[in-house]
């Protein structure tokens, strides 16, 4: 799965939201620095690499998500371990840990999910 950039990441992150979207309601998702022109271009990016898919309506198109947000999230959470933390979720939970990112009761959460996990 192909790195997207921090402008088709946003983008996905509207559509995630959305779940189906014409080009204005995306724009409508984003700060106000983009223009129509500019986001129609991302989106025809993102369908060229796979990431969503369209249904025609005339001339228009509405847009859907062809990669869950999970999927994605998997993938580069998993290359941001591998990168910076040694392949180490353990790692990089104490990085956050240290940086005071994460709480003591998030912490005893994480667990619960663990042990929760191991009893099913």
């Amino acid at each position: 799965m192909e790195r997207l950039t921090n402008k088709e990441e946003a983008i996905m992150q509207a559509l995630w939201k959305l779940k189906k979207a014409f080009v204005k309601e995306i724009l409508a998702e984003l700060d106000h620095n983009n223009h129509y022109n500019t986001v129609s271009t991302i989106v025809r990016n993102l369908e060229e690499k796979g990431y969503i898919g369209h249904q025609a309506f005339g001339k228009t198109h509405q847009y859907f998500p062809l990669v869950s947000k999970e999927a994605y999230t998997d993938t580069f959470m998993s290359l941001a371990s591998e990168r910076y933390f040694d392949s180490s979720f353990k790692n990089m939970v104490s990085f956050f840990a240290k940086k005071e990112k994460i709480s003591a009761a998030e912490l005893k959460e994480i667990l619960d999910i663990i042990e929760n996990q191991k009893e099913d």
